[in-house]
C-alpha cells in the first residue's frame, strides 16, 4: 500500500489515536463506577466481576479473527466497523439498567475495542514511512497511557456528578466525530483479497484464549485446584495446542506461525509480552504495600501511582522519534534495563520515604515508556504488509494476555507469602511484595534481553 500524503498521514494519526484514547480509557474508566453501578442496580461483587472480566475476554479472544479480515477484506472497512460497534456498545452500557443487561453490552463493546486494538498499528504502518514509523507509533504509545491513566479520575468524576451511565454515553458523540473522520481520511486497502478466512483457527484461537484468560484471571480466588478453573486451563491449553497443528496445515492461516521464523519478530513479540506481565503485577502489587503494609490512605495511593504514567508520557512519543534514528535496539533494552532496575530498587529499598518511592515508580514508567513505540515498530516491521493485521492483533492480544498473566503471577507470589486472608501482618505483605517485584524485575531482564537479541533490522515486504 503506497504511503499516504504529508496532510493525510497525520489525519490518521489522529483518527487511529483518537480510536487508541477512547479504547485504553474505557479499559479503566470503569473501576471507580463499579461500588455505585453495584449500589443502583443491586448487583453482587461476583457479577460486578463479569463487567470487567467479560470485557477482557471478548477482547483478547477475537483480536486475532479481526486482524485477519482486515488483512482481507480491508483495514479501512473493518476499524469503521470497530468505531461503530464500539459507539453502539457504548450507548447500550448507558442504557442498561441491570447487571446481565450491563455485561452484555460491555461485550458488544469489547468487539468494536478488539477492532480498534487489532488494526491501530496496521493503519499507522501503512500511512507513515518506515522512517517515520517509530515517531507515530510513539504518539500512539502515548495516547494509550494517556487513556489508562486518566480513566479513574475521569469516572471517578463523571460517576459523582453526572451519574454512571455518562462513562459510556461521552463516547457517542466522540465515536460519531472517529467514524466521520475515518470515513473521510482512511483510505480503501484488500492486501489479501481473494484469500479465504480460516474459521477453525479463528475459533480454536478464541477458544484457547478465552478459556486460558479466565483460568488466570479466577484462579486466585476460586483457588487453583478448582474443578472449573482446572477444566478451562486444559481447554485453553488443548485449543492451542489444536490451533498450532492445524495452522501449519492451512494454507491461508488465521495466525501466521511463519510469521516467528524472523528471530527479530519472535524475540520482540516475546519482549512485548514480557513488558506487559511486568507492568500489571507492578500496578498489582505496589497498592497492597502501600495500603496494607505502609498504612497509607487509599487516596494517597492513587495519587503516588499516578507517578507511573508521569514517567510514560513524557518519552513515549520521544523514545519513537530516537528509535527512527538510532535503531529499535537501544532504546528498547535501555527501556526494559530501567524497568528492571525500578522493580529491584522497590523491592531492596522498600517505601519508606515516599519521594524515593515515587522515583522507583517513576523510573519504571520512564522505561516503559522508552521501550513501547520501538519494540512495536519492531514487531511492524518484521510483518510483510499483507499479514500487518495479523501482527497488530497479535501485539495487541500480548498486551491483554501479558496483562492477565502478570495479575495471576503477582497473586499467586502474594497469597503464597501473606494468605487469603484480608487483614494480613504488615510484614508478611512487604515481604510478600517484594518477592513479586524480584520476580517482575527478573522478567524484565529477560525483555531486556530479548530485545538486545532480536536481530538485525529486516524490513519485511
Amino acid at each position: 500500500m503506497k504511503h499516504a500524503t504529508l496532510t493525510s498521514k497525520w489525519w490518521t494519526l489522529a483518527v487511529v489515536g483518537s480510536g487508541t484514547f477512547m479504547s485504553a480509557l474505557d479499559t479503566s474508566v470503569v473501576n471507580v463506577a463499579l461500588p455505585v453501578i453495584s449500589r443502583e442496580t443491586g448487583a453482587t461483587v461476583a457479577s460486578l466481576e463479569w463487567v470487567m472480566l467479560a470485557y477482557l475476554i471478548v477482547v483478547s479472544s477475537s483480536l486475532l479473527a479481526f486482524g485477519r479480515l482486515a488483512d482481507i477484506h480491508g483495514k479501512r472497512r473493518i476499524y469503521l466497523m470497530g468505531i461503530v460497534i464500539f459507539t453502539l456498545g457504548s450507548l447500550a452500557c448507558s442504557l442498561s439498567r441491570t447487571i446481565g443487561l450491563l455485561i452484555a453490552s460491555r461485550a458488544l463493546q469489547a468487539l468494536g475495542t478488539a477492532m480498534l486494538f487489532a488494526l491501530s498499528p496496521a493503519l499507522l504502518v501503512a500511512a507513515f514511512p518506515a522512517s517515520e514509523r517509530g515517531r507515530a507509533l510513539g504518539i500512539q504509545a502515548t495516547l494509550t497511557y494517556l487513556g489508562l491513566a486518566l480513566g479513574p479520575p475521569l469516572g471517578g468524576f463523571l460517576t459523582q456528578h453526572f451519574g454512571w451511565p455518562t462513562i459510556f454515553s461521552i463516547n457517542v458523540p466522540i465515536g460519531l466525530a472517529m467514524w466521520g473522520l475515518a470515513l473521510v481520511v482512511l483510505h480503501p486497502d484488500r492486501n489479501g483479497a481473494g484469500q479465504p478466512f480460516d474459521p477453525i483457527g479463528a475459533g480454536a484461537m478464541a477458544i484457547g484464549l478465552a478459556a486460558t484468560l479466565f483460568a488466570l484471571s479466577k484462579g486466585g480466588e476460586m483457588g487453583w485446584r478448582h474443578p472449573l478453573i482446572i477444566t478451562a486451563a486444559l481447554t485453553g491449553l488443548l485449543a492451542l495446542v489444536a490451533l498450532l497443528i492445524c495452522e501449519q496445515r492451512c494454507r491461508y492461516p488465521a495466525l501466521d506461525l511463519k510469521l516467528f521464523r524472523n528471530r527479530r519478530f519472535a524475540a520482540s513479540m516475546a519482549a512485548a509480552w514480557l513488558s506487559y506481565v511486568c507492568a500489571a503485577s507492578l500496578s498489582f502489587l505496589m497498592p497492597f504495600r502501600f495500603l496494607l503494609g505502609a498504612g497509607w490512605e487509599p487516596a494517597r495511593v492513587g495519587v503516588w501511582m499516578m507517578a507511573v504514567p508521569v514517567g510514560m508520557v513524557p518519552v513515549a512519543a520521544l523514545s519513537g522519534y530516537v528509535s527512527d534514528k538510532v535503531g529499535v535496539t537501544l532504546p528498547a533494552t535501555l527501556g526494559m534495563l530501567l524497568v528492571a532496575t525500578g522493580n529491584a530498587c522497590l523491592a531492596g529499598f522498600g517505601v519508606e520515604s515516599p519521594a524515593l518511592a515515587a522515583v522507583f515508580l517513576a523510573l519504571t514508567g520512564l522505561g516503559a515508556g522508552l521501550f513501547t513505540a520501538p519494540n512495536n515498530s519492531a514487531i511492524m516491521g518484521s510483518a510483510p504488509a499483507a499479514r500487518h493485521g495479523v501482527a497488530g492483533a497479535m501485539l495487541a492480544a500480548a498486551r491483554t494476555t501479558g496483562f492477565a498473566s502478570g495479575i495471576a503471577m503477582a497473586g499467586l507470589i502474594y497469597m503464597t507469602r501473606a494468605g487469603h486472608t484480608s487483614t494480613p501482618v504488615a510484614a508478611d505483605v512487604v515481604a510478600a511484595v517484594h518477592n513479586g517485584l524480584w520476580v517482575t524485575a527478573g522478567a524484565a531482564l529477560l525483555a531486556a534481553l530479548g530485545s538486545l537479541l532480536r536481530g538485525p533490522r529486516h524490513e519485511a515486504v
